[in-house]
């Protein structure tokens, strides 16, 4: 069973959906025991890093995640959820993340060209880094082709996080498209919106087990 921890930020629905989809059961819930024993845990999240920070340690859910990615349970955090499991975030002020990976979160505005809209919304490809975790592509993406097109909906991205970046887009420059660090990942897309290309890359992180 693999949990989707709902702290109040999401689009839970669709994500929900996608692995029905899939044929995997899965459990929108805030209930610690039921995270606790589930196989993987996928932390969505939608809005303002701030807010969604905060909810996050008002429901404890901030130390559970911690500690089910210190146990070794695969954690997947999509779009904001994955800018959550970063050290902090620049977006209206500085905000302190989880910090299960190292970087930090700032404005796409900083870095691509005049004229390029913000928020990025849309399909774009994604490349694999050979030189970031183990020099080889991420498990995360065992079923899916470099290049393969995925959708996304965002206005800051993860910097600071080369040696644990797994996919890289190009919007006018270089974006981190998705992160990792052992047994945890993140997302800046939306595999729950992304076609079967997403359906497959939520089809790798259902088959993962916890690293003992």
């Amino acid at each position: 069973m693999l949990a989707i921890i709902d702290y109040g930020v999401g689009n839970l629905f669709s994500l929900k959906s996608s692995l029905d989809a899939i044929g995997v059961e899965a459990a929108v819930t805030s209930d610690e025991a039921v995270i606790a024993a589930a196989d993987q845990v996928i932390l969505p999240g939608v809005g303002a890093f701030a807010d969604a920070a905060r909810k996050l340690r008002d429901t404890g859910m901030a130390d559970l995640v911690k500690r089910e990615a210190a146990a070794g349970k695969p954690i997947l955090g999509i779009c904001l959820g994955m800018q959550l499991l970063l050290e902090k975030s620049f977006e209206y002020g500085e905000h302190e993340g989880l910090g299960l990976i190292p970087g930090s979160v700032r404005p796409i505005a900083d870095v691509i060209p005049a004229g390029y809209k913000i928020p990025h919304i849309g399909w774009n490809a994604i490349t694999f880094p050979r030189d970031g975790e183990a020099g080889e592509v991420s498990p995360l993406f065992a079923k899916i082709k470099e290049g393969s097109y995925v959708y996304f909906v965002h206005s800051y991205y993860a910097t600071d996080c080369a040696p644990n970046t797994i996919a890289v887009t190009e919007y006018g420059a270089p974006l981190t498209a998705a992160v990792a660090s052992g047994n945890v990942f993140g997302c800046q897309f939306h595999p729950e919106k992304s076609g079967e290309i997403g359906l497959n890359i939520l089809r790798a992180f259902c088959e993962m087990k916890a690293e003992v």
